[in-house]
């Protein structure tokens, strides 16, 4: 999910609601980039809709957790990847360490594995009961064949097994795609985010 900005800075990102855009926008701000939050609650789950989009990617793909046997794999494919990822500074995507692409308690990855080939994950990390998307990814062959749906709707059901009662992700406005994997699976948009650039320089006098 986008983070918040309340200073201005050389990238301010704020929420669509917020009284600084009047100012902002005054002094000649403008938005270069769109970007929102959704949440889904367990109270909303539909599970058999979820087991839905997990299985119809098969038998074609096999979708599960990740584990520490799979680092290798999605540092892989998150670096054949990272020119992919849409929108602006509220939405960049880091680059996986061996660290980051690590699975554990708090930090929850699932993929769908082409045989023994990793073509898709979503990293999601854990704070409680509550879970954020850290980012999902697909590999460029597999995409429009809603195998994002299926990893996304994998990690929900395993954190849901797990006691997760909230569920947010985010991303930028011109990701259609996940746009739709997320209303798939019930994931209500709740948020709206804008990214301001500067206004540019005045000419110097001559």
């Amino acid at each position: 999910m986008p983070p918040t900005a309340r200073t201005p800075s050389p990238t301010p990102v704020l929420r669509d609601d917020d009284p600084q855009r009047v100012r902002l926008e005054a002094d000649g701000w403008t938005v270069v980039a769109r970007s929102w939050g959704a949440v889904l609650t367990a109270d909303d789950v539909d599970v058999s809709r979820l087991r839905d989009a997990v299985t119809a990617v098969g038998p074609d793909l096999a979708v599960r957790p990740l584990t520490a046997d799979d680092v290798e794999d999605a540092l892989a494919l998150d670096a054949a990847t990272l020119d992919d990822h849409p929108g602006g500074p509220a939405t960049a995507h880091l680059p996986l360490t061996p660290s980051t692409a690590r699975p554990t308690d708090v930090r929850r990855g699932y993929g769908a594995f082409d045989g023994g080939e990793l073509v898709a994950m979503t990293f999601v990390d854990r704070d409680g009961r509550t879970a954020e998307t850290d980012f999902t990814v697909v590999a460029p062959v597999w995409r429009e064949r809603a195998v994002a749906t299926a990893v996304k709707a994998a990690s929900v059901l395993g954190l849901l097994g797990d006691g997760v009662r909230r569920f947010r992700t985010g991303g930028a406005t011109e990701n259609e795609a996940i746009l739709r994997a997320n209303a798939r699976l019930g994931y209500v948009v709740d948020e709206q985010w804008l990214t301001y650039a500067p206004p540019e320089a005045a000419p110097c006098a001559p």
